[in-house]
């Protein structure tokens, strides 16, 4: 992930299994890590059970707040491609009983359709 990305606040693709083993005491038996995005200093999860979004706070960033919304949870998803002059592509996701959708942004190397198949893989079961 270049600088210019993260001072964006875009996301790029981080190695399951590294996240795997730094999540291992936040993991439920039988739970894995499919996917993993990593904003600036936070990140979001894809687990086999759940999404979790990971709040790095403070300015040593050693402060952590984890959310965990299971898939069940979602009501619904969009993509928003990249375009020619918007070069960032975008994740919305409605939960259950939240009016505001939550919104990550991907730059343009990341493919959102890739992004959206783990989470459709979920959610429409």
């Amino acid at each position: 992930m270049g600088l210019f990305d993260a001072v964006l606040g875009n996301a790029s693709k981080i190695d399951a299994k590294a996240v795997e083993s730094e999540f291992s005491r936040l993991l439920a038996p039988g739970e894995a890590v499919e996917h993993a995005y990593q904003l600036l200093r936070d990140s979001f999860v894809f687990t086999n059970r759940r999404l979790v979004l990971v709040d790095k706070q403070g300015l040593s960033g050693k402060k952590v707040e984890y959310h965990s919304i299971p898939y069940k949870s979602i009501t619904h998803f969009s993509i928003e491609t990249a375009g020619t002059f918007d070069l960032d592509a975008e994740l919305k996701i409605w939960i259950a009983g939240v009016a505001a959708p939550l919104c990550k942004q991907f730059n343009k190397r990341l493919n959102i359709y890739e992004v959206q198949a783990v989470l459709a893989s979920y959610v429409l079961r």
